[in-house]
Order: C-alpha cells, then sequence, then structure tokens
C-alpha cells in the first residue's frame, strides 16, 4: 500500500491536544494484542452523516476500531455507542468488539459501517458530556426522519423546533422558512412547519447544548424512543414486534407497547434455532407461564436479538464487565458470545472521577460552535459532592464569553457574529497521520476553512447545562418557565436533566445505579480541586440566594401558573378577586425572572474565571443585590395588597361552596406541595430571606472589601422594607394559620374572629375515667380546644371540648394523678388533666398556656360561645369520652406510610403521630428557615449516595430529582427527629455529613461544602428542636399577640 497519508483528525483540526486515545477497557487493562501487517480500510459513517476512513491491522479485533472511531471523536463515552453493518444476508448487526473485524466485514470496501447510539440510558441527564449528548441528539434527528421514533405531531413539531434552535439559533420568520425549505426532518414535513416555528419562537436565548438537553428530555418520554423493532411470532401466531431496552424486554403490536418483561423478572434468556425463549421468576400473582417463546424469522434474526438482549442486560444491570467463560477441555455446548466492554456504572464512575480536558467540537449543521467540558460533571444520580463546587471553565476564552454575556451580549446563532473574530495564530493542519491501538485514522475528505477553524477557536461558547441539578452556568435559565399544564409545551418546558419520568417508566430512585459504594477521593485531586474551584464564603452565600431564588420563583408560578390556570378553566372565581391575586402576583413573577438570571450570570462568572485582573469586578454579590433591591421597593405597593387578597380569598371561600371545593381540590395536586395560602404569603417571608442573607455577607466581609460598602446599602434597603411590611406580615401569618387550622377541625362554627391568635398546637394525652387518651389540643390567646383524630374521610380532628382561658388557673398534679409530667387545668367551669409525652414538652405547654391566662385576663372578658353544640364539654370524670378502638388507634397511626386521601400529612397531622407540639413561635422561626440545594442522601443500610433537589420548608424536607422539577418525589416532616453527627462505628467517612433519625429510621445527607453543612445543620435544627418561647424571643422579635 505504500505509506499511508495522515489526516488530521476533527480534534486536532480544533487545536485539541493529542492523545493516545480514550480506550474503553478498564485501568491496567491491555488491548487485545494485534500483530502489525497489512492494513485494512474500513468505512464509517458518522451520526452527523459524515464519512471517515479508518486503517486497522488486518487481524484487529473489533475493540481497537471502535476506539479508534471514539479517539477521532475525542469521545470519552463511547460505550453508549456501537458498530453495526448488514451482513452477507443484508441484516443489520453490531460489530463484535472480541471477534476480528474481518471475519465479521467479509467485503470491507463495499461496506459502510455506522457509527450509532446502542444503549439508551433512562435518564440523559447520566450522559455527562456535552458531545456525548449532542450525539444522542443527532440520533434522535436519524429516528426521526427515518420514521423509526414516531410520536403525534405536536410532539414532532416540538422536537424539531429545538433541533432548528441548535442549527440556527434564535427565531426569524423568513430564516426559519428558508431553513425549513431546504432541511426535511420528516416526511411531509410542510404541515407542521407553522407549529414548528410557533414553537421555536419561544425557545429565543437558547443555547445548542440546551437544546439537546430540551429535545433528550422530550424524546426519552416517547414510548419509541431508542427502540430498535424486531419482527416475530407468539405462540399463536400473532405477529408482533420484540425490542429491548434499558429497563428489560419489550413486546409491542406495531407501535404499541403491550407488554414489558422488565430484568428482575427475567431468569434466563435463550434461543434454540428460530425460537427466543424467555424464562421468568415464579411470581404467583403472574398469569405468564414459566417460560414464553416467540418465533422469529431465521436462526440468524433470533441469535442476533438474543445477542442484544444479553450485551443490553450487562451493560445496565452488571456492574462490571462479565468474566469470560472458561474454554472447554473435549466439547462445548451453547453459544461463547459475552458482553465486552464496560457497564454504565463502570461508564459513570469513570467519568465522574476522570479529570479531562476541555475540547471544543463541530456541530456540522449549526452555526453555533460549542465547548464541550470533559472536567467530569456530577451526575444527578450517581456522584460524590466535593468541599467545594466543582464546576470551572478554564481558559481566558471561557472567561471572556462569560463577561460579554453578562455585559448583555447574547450568545447569538448567526454565521455574521462568529465572523467578526479574527486569530492568524490557527492554520489549517499538515496532513498527517497517527495510529491509535493499531489503527490509522484517515478522514475522506478535508473541507475545513481556516477560518471556521478561527470562528470557532474565538467564539464566545456557550455554557453546557449542567447535570448536578444546578443550572447556574446557563445565562438563559430565567428566561424559561413551566407550563401550567405541566406538559411539553413549547418555551414554558424547563431544561431539566433530571425531570421526573413519566408512569410506564421505573423510577432511577429505586435504580441499582444508585446503591454502589462511593469511593474515598485521594487528597491531591482535592487538592487540585481547591485550587480550580471557588472555596470562598462569600461564594457560596451568593450560591445559597441563587439556590432558594429558584424555589422562590417556582412558588410564584405555583400561583401565575398553575393556580391561574386551573382557575381561568373553572367558572368559580369572581373576575375581581382573578384580578387582584394574578396582577398582583405576575409583575413579582416577572421582576424576580430577571433577577434569577442576574445571580446566575454572576455565578457562573465567578465559577468559571482565573483572570486576576477581573478578580475584583465579578466575585461578588453585593452589588447585584443592591440594584435589585432598589428595583424590588418599586413593587411594594404590591407587596401591600397581600393582606388584602388573603382575606378576600377566604371570604371568597366562607360565601362560595363551589370556590371552597375548587381550592380544596387544588390543594390536593402534586404541585401544590404546601396549604394554598401559604403561597400568598411567600413575596413577604422573601424579604426576610434577602435580610438574612445580606446580614450573613456584611458579617463575613471586612470593612476593607470591595463588595462590603453594596453589600451594607443593599442590607440598610432591605432591612427598611421589612419594618415596613413585618407588622403586616405578622397579622397575616396568624390569618392565615387560623384558617389552615379550621380546615383540620370539625365540630366548629367560628374558629376564626377578630383578636383571637394561635398560639401552639400538640399532642398530649387527657385523662378520663378509661385512663389516658391521645387528644390534640389547640392553644390560642382566648381559648383551649381538644380533640381526637376519628377515621373520617377527609382526615379531620374532630373537636371534643373548650376551656375559656378567662379565669383559669393551672397547678402541676403528678403526685395527685400519679402520672408523670401531668398538669391540672382548672375552668369556671370544669376542669381537666393532661400529661406530655416528655418533660421538655410540659415545660412548653406550661409557659404558653400561663401566658395565654395572662393574656386573656387582660383582655374585656370571657370568649365568644365557640362550638356549634356543647354537651360534649365534659369533666375528667366522666366516662362517656368517645373511645377510639385499637385498630382505629393504629391506622391512625400509619396514616403516614400511605398516602390519605385528603389532607392526611399537614403539620396537625405530624404532631399527632409523633406525640410532639409546634408553636406560632417555632413556625414564624421556620418562615425564616428555608433553605434549598443539592444534597446526597444515603439510608441505613444502603451503600450508595443519591443526589437529590431538597427543599426544606414548613418543617419538612421536599425532596426532588433537579430544581426544576413541578412537584416534589417524596417529603420527610422532621417534628420528633433527631439531629446529629454520625458516629465513628457508623463507617461514614466523608466530610460535610448529618445524620437524622427517628425511632428506626435512619438518613444520612451530605452537603457541598463548610457554609452549605453548617447551613442545614442551622435550619433543620429549627424544626427538630423546638425553642422554647423565652429562648426563641432572645433572639427574634416579639410576637405580637
Amino acid at each position: 500500500m505504500g505509506e499511508t497519508e495522515q489526516r488530521p483528525t476533527a480534534g486536532s483540526r480544533l487545536g485539541a491536544q493529542e492523545n493516545a486515545g480514550i480506550s474503553t477497557l478498564e485501568h491496567g487493562q491491555k488491548p487485545p494484542m494485534t500483530t502489525p501487517g497489512k492494513l485494512v480500510s474500513i468505512k464509517i459513517q458518522m451520526l452527523d452523516d459524515t464519512q471517515e476512513t479508518f486503517d486497522i491491522p488486518q487481524r484487529a479485533p473489533g475493540k481497537v476500531l471502535h476506539d479508534a472511531v471514539c479517539n477521532h471523536l475525542n469521545l470519552v463515552e463511547g460505550d453508549y455507542f456501537g458498530l453495526e453493518f448488514p451482513d452477507h444476508k443484508k441484516m443489520m448487526v453490531w460489530l463484535d468488539l472480541l471477534k476480528p473485524v474481518m471475519k465479521q466485514i467479509r467485503r470491507p470496501k463495499h461496506i459502510v459501517v455506522k457509527f450509532v447510539v446502542k444503549f439508551f440510558p433512562p435518564d440523559h441527564a447520566q450522559l455527562q458530556e456535552e458531545l456525548t449528548r449532542y450525539l444522542f441528539a443527532l440520533q434522535v434527528k436519524q429516528d426521526l426522519a427515518q420514521g423509526r421514533l414516531t410520536c403525534n405531531d405536536t410532539s414532532t413539531a416540538l422536537l424539531i423546533s429545538h433541533i432548528v434552535q441548535s442549527e440556527i439559533g434564535d427565531f426569524d420568520e423568513t430564516i426559519d422558512r428558508e431553513h425549513l425549505a431546504k432541511n426535511k426532518y420528516i416526511p411531509h414535513q410542510e404541515a407542521l412547519e407553522d407549529k414548528i416555528m410557533e414553537f421555536h419562537r419561544n425557545h429565543m436565548g437558547q443555547t445548542p447544548a440546551e437544546s439537546d438537553f430540551q429535545l433528550l428530555e422530550i424524546a426519552r418520554r416517547l414510548e419509541m424512543y431508542g427502540i430498535r423493532l424486531h419482527p416475530a411470532k407468539d405462540r399463536e401466531g400473532t405477529k408482533i414486534n420484540l425490542a429491548v431496552a434499558n429497563t428489560g424486554i419489550l413486546v409491542f403490536q406495531g407501535h404499541t407497547k403491550i407488554n414489558a418483561f422488565n430484568w428482575a423478572k427475567v431468569r434466563k434468556l435463550s434461543f434454540k434455532r428460530k425460537r427466543f425463549l424467555i424464562k421468568l421468576r415464579p411470581d404467583v400473582n403472574s398469569s405468564f407461564q414459566d417460560t414464553l417463546e416467540f418465533l422469529m424469522a431465521s436462526r440468524d434474526f433470533c441469535k442476533s436479538f438474543w445477542k442484544i438482549c444479553v450485551e443490553h442486560h450487562a451493560f445496565f444491570r452488571l456492574f462490571e464487565e462479565p468474566k469470560p467463560k472458561p474454554k472447554p477441555v473435549l466439547f462445548s455446548r451453547g453459544s461463547s458470545f459475552r458482553f465486552s466492554g464496560r457497564t454504565q456504572k463502570q461508564v459513570l464512575d469513570y467519568v465522574k472521577e476522570g479529570g479531562h480536558k476541555k475540547v471544543q467540537f463541530e456541530r456540522k449543521h449549526s452555526k453555533i460552535h460549542s465547548i464541550r467540558s470533559l472536567t467530569a460533571q456530577p451526575s444527578e444520580q450517581h456522584t460524590e459532592v466535593p468541599k467545594q463546587s466543582a464546576r470551572a471553565y478554564g481558559d481566558n476564552n471561557d472567561a471572556a464569553a462569560v463577561q460579554s454575556c453578562r455585559q448583555g451580549k447574547e450568545l447569538k446563532s448567526s454565521a455574521e457574529d462568529t465572523g467578526q473574530h479574527k486569530s492568524p495564530s490557527l492554520k489549517k493542519s499538515p496532513k498527517e497521520g497517527r495510529k491509535v491501538d493499531g489503527a490509522v485514522v484517515s478522514t475522506v475528505e478535508e473541507e475545513e476553512e481556516p477560518a471556521k477553524d478561527r470562528m470557532q477557536q474565538n467564539r464566545p461558547q456557550s455554557q453546557q447545562p449542567s447535570t448536578a441539578g444546578s443550572l447556574t452556568g446557563s445565562p438563559h435559565l430565567s428566561e424559561l418557565s413551566i407550563n401550567s399544564q405541566g406538559g411539553p409545551s413549547v418555551a414554558n418546558m424547563t431544561l431539566s436533566p433530571n425531570l421526573s419520568p413519566d408512569a410506564k417508566q421505573s423510577s432511577p430512585l429505586v435504580s441499582p445505579l444508585l446503591n454502589d459504594p462511593s469511593c474515598i477521593r485521594a487528597d491531591d485531586e482535592e487538592e487540585v480541586k481547591r485550587k480550580r474551584f471557588p472555596t470562598e464564603k462569600a461564594y457560596f452565600i451568593a450560591k445559597e440566594v441563587a439556590t432558594t431564588e429558584r424555589t422562590y420563583l417556582k412558588d410564584l408560578e405555583v400561583i401565575t401558573s398553575w393556580f391561574q390556570s386551573a382557575a381561568s378553566k373553572e367558572d368559580c372565581m369572581p373576575e375581581t378577586l382573578k384580578n387582584l391575586i394574578f396582577s398582583n402576583f405576575e409583575p413579582l413573577h416577572k421582576f424576580h425572572t430577571g433577577f434569577l438570571k442576574e445571580i446566575e450570570q454572576r455565578l457562573a462568572l465567578w465559577e468559571g474565571r482565573s483572570n486576576a485582573h477581573i478578580k475584583g469586578d465579578y466575585q461578588r454579590i453585593g452589588d447585584v443585590m443592591l440594584k435589585n433591591i432598589q428595583s424590588m421597593k418599586q413593587l411594594t405597593i404590591h407587596l401591600r395588597k397581600h393582606n388584602e387578597i388573603l382575606m378576600e380569598l377566604e371570604n371568597g371561600i366562607k360565601n362560595s361552596r363551589k370556590l371552597e371545593t375548587f381550592c380544596r381540590d387544588f390543594e390536593l395536586q402534586k404541585v401544590c406541595y404546601l396549604p394554598l395560602n401559604t403561597f400568598l404569603l411567600r413575596p413577604l417571608h422573601r424579604l426576610m430571606h434577602y435580610k438574612q442573607i445580606m446580614e450573613r455577607l456584611c458579617k463575613h466581609y471586612p470593612p476593607s472589601h470591595i463588595d462590603f460598602r453594596d453589600s451594607r446599602a443593599a442590607l440598610a434597603e432591605i432591612s427598611e422594607m421589612v419594618a415596613q411590611l413585618h407588622g403586616n406580615m405578622i397579622k397575616m401569618e396568624n390569618f392565615q394559620k387560623l384558617h389552615e387550622l379550621k380546615k383540620d377541625l370539625i365540630g366548629m362554627d367560628n374558629l376564626v374572629i377578630p383578636g383571637r391568635e394561635f398560639i401552639r398546637l400538640g399532642s398530649l394525652s387527657k385523662l378520663s375515667g378509661k385512663g389516658l387518651q391521645q387528644r390534640m389540643f389547640f392553644l390560642f390567646n382566648d381559648i383551649l380546644l381538644y380533640t381526637s383524630r376519628g377515621l373520617t374521610a377527609s382526615n379531620q380532628f374532630k373537636v371534643h371540648g373548650h376551656l375559656p382561658l378567662y379565669g383559669m388557673t393551672m397547678e402541676e398534679s403528678e403526685e395527685e394523678w400519679g402520672v408523670p409530667h401531668c398538669l391540672t387545668l382548672r375552668g369556671q367551669h370544669q376542669s381537666i388533666v393532661v400529661a406530655a409525652s416528655t418533660r421538655a414538652e410540659m415545660d412548653k405547654w406550661t409557659e404558653d398556656i400561663q401566658m395565654a391566662i395572662d393574656l386573656a385576663e387582660k383582655s374585656s372578658g370571657p370568649a365568644p360561645e365557640l362550638l356549634a353544640s356543647s354537651p360534649d364539654n365534659k369533666s375528667p370524670d366522666e366516662t362517656t369520652v368517645d373511645q377510639e378502638s385499637e385498630d382505629d388507634l393504629s391506622a391512625s397511626r400509619t396514616s403516614l406510610e400511605r398516602q390519605s386521601p385528603h389532607r392526611g400529612n399537614t403539620t396537625v397531622h405530624v404532631c399527632w403521630h409523633r406525640n410532639t407540639s409546634v408553636s406560632m413561635i417555632d413556625f414564624s422561626i421556620a418562615v425564616e428557615n428555608q433553605l434549598s440545594g443539592n444534597l446526597l442522601r444515603k439510608f441505613k443500610n444502603s451503600n450508595g449516595w443519591q443526589k437529590l433537589w431538597v427543599v426544606f420548608t414548613n418543617f419538612c424536607m421536599f425532596f426532588y430529582k433537579s430544581h426544576q422539577d413541578n412537584h416534589p418525589l417524596a417529603s420527610l416532616p422532621l417534628l420528633g427527629y433527631s439531629l446529629t453527627l454520625p458516629s465513628e462505628s457508623e463507617n461514614i467517612h466523608k466530610d460535610y455529613v448529618f445524620k437524622l433519625h427517628f425511632k428506626s429510621h435512619v438518613y444520612y445527607f451530605r452537603a457541598e461544602s463548610e457554609y452549605t453543612f453548617e447551613r442545614w445543620m442551622e435550619v433543620i435544627r429549627s424544626a427538630t428542636s423546638s425553642a422554647s418561647r423565652t429562648r426563641a424571643l432572645s433572639h427574634k422579635e416579639p410576637h405580637a399577640y
């Protein structure tokens, strides 16, 4: 053949450092031996439809060719991809990585091998590389064009709109029509062009990387995503299609899935001639036979499908590559085929632990070029949180790009913008070859222009979306919002790498990938990370602003999007009330959307820059806070309306049964994870959060710091706003709490009356003729109610009696009744004996009841009659008190474990189950102690750490896959829990870990830094250890009782 002419690769053309290739072998393993000799040229068709020629030794196994392709692309996550080609029977088969290539491809000159996606993970957030996601997006585009990925017209148009956004950038009607006329993404595309452009109009500012994410987020929810159908027949001769996916084996009739066999149910897979056999594990609840049989077209078809199933099972279910079987001495039975390569778990570990350099790559069809971060991004579900944030940009070009983004220069997608950048330093690479694992790589045709290289080198690069549930690097995040319908609609689809899968997919929360033991990071790696990423406390304070602002924006959307959409469909709310609510919340939502965008951009600069000369300009947050807090003052007129909004809504509910039903039904929606009226107070609560954050920032900065003056000015501004609205907020909190309690109680007429203030609620034991019985007590400034929880459909508490506090006396009576922690409350007409669970609980009740008695004595007189009927005002000697059977009590105690039909997990119910109490002071402190962010969670008996987005509010931790999810996956009420640090015996050898436990329930959580660890400890401690009134008031303004 002579000397082979060597050509530059895609990576070398773009200035990437030469390397020895990205091997799919484990560390320490050697590739199969290949003897140098005659080279054979293999043509590979890439996913962007280009062809490359690879010269490999004649005896080289398939792994050499696969690794050569991955190295040529600088592809780290190459294990998700495979090489397929038509065999001698024109049947598409996968290249076996262990067998010699020439034994599989008989006539390489006439065969074009395709490089395509082979393994589709359940969640594209597990793909850490922007290049990998780009290639997956190209696969989706290809499947759409070939009719393999079928879906309805709306989903098709939405998918194409994201492809168009990544290729030509922001919407322009003329350019869009020209582009769609030249590019046919699906057959008969003309009918959908208007809908495609309508969707594209809403993707303004979305980068190509973000478009890939959106595309994959929508595609992965489609039934045919990643599916390749294999024709077969069942035992009755009915024509069906078989397919294999990450979850197991699927059965289709046409393009409709009719059955699925999860890997956990499959005991054995085999084939016998044309028959494909699935042996299931025994299941008494299943109607399937032990062994299922399907007939395929030929033995080759059957064996090919069996191989694909074996590979999918190994890749997604095994922790490491299966070991080869020992060779038989005499003769063998069955196939010796086995999966070769890394499993998904090994790929995730490799990318997570590897420190890779950033390499640019070209999007063939796009005028916008991307930078690809090969720094290991933390996985959504399979990751470790380092002591510091694990994100960096690295070089000066990146910093300049982010700087220009902050200055208001949008990352446009037109070639004219990029054409303005000049760099004479990059010239066309000479045509020189390089060997990769025995393979010489050469391109079919070189068409790269020097100008294009320069353009890519100097183009301000787009930030890749984070797979860690954090999008601080995205300058366009705040322009996205949640569709009120929850569907994948237009630009309202959030850039979510972690949205919850639909019902037909298995939840990644129970994936075996989450149960792997986390490795301990080496000291030198930790030192590198310390130097590379922001470590100062001010950075983490700024990050807290961003994380809590995301949650606040989501809470606003509950009103502006979800509630408004539901109200528009139901004719139950007066127009005046609608206008009052939404005209005052929409300006807040619009303002805070822009506010969050500024914070995100500043954090992106802070995290990604190493230039000393701009360090002082961007490693601060006070200037952003000052600017926005000053602008926020203009919204005070809307904040003052919240008092009126809350009162008018409650009056409307009181006067309209239809509106009451509508609001109750809305509260049952998953998105309304708190009582509806709590969301109406969120804007007032948020002001206090800003004040606390600025207090911490000012306390941290020395007076000489460049950011101190702006921070102090911002603190003064927000303190003034809080002082103006604080009195109104205290009244509203009490008003809201009374109405919330009203929904939990039955047997009363007028709980909410002027002048009544809530003080404490909780579980106490009441002494009666039949002994101590658990009762729920509600203490107000004029009256004490006691109730029991019955098994009603609404899980409400039935009022048994009440004691006016006017003229009441209280005394300890442990010796008299022989009951620990016992009190006797003597009213003017009756007396009751109650006992607390602990001395601490008794002290809290004693303190609050005595204060309430004092307040009642200062009032004008006894409280008005409260109850609808008063025969239940019984003395402790009466034995006719309503009794609850043991079955009722045990059933009620387990209602937190099973989802109750209505209001089964409010604070009142948690106090009942945990036998504890909570005061209005605790509620007020909880309002101030709200926090959001990523945490790693580990159960007591599990090995792996699971990354979750956690929102702490209302004495409860709410868990999400990502901060962009519309509703929580689960919640953990913390009242009654203990907060400690893990002991040495628990073998939690990680930094920043805290432990939550209640009886036998134990959870471990890991924070990313010392500051965030301390913040989580601080806010959770406020919920797990209820403050006494004296201690609470020592650091807080007195409550307006």
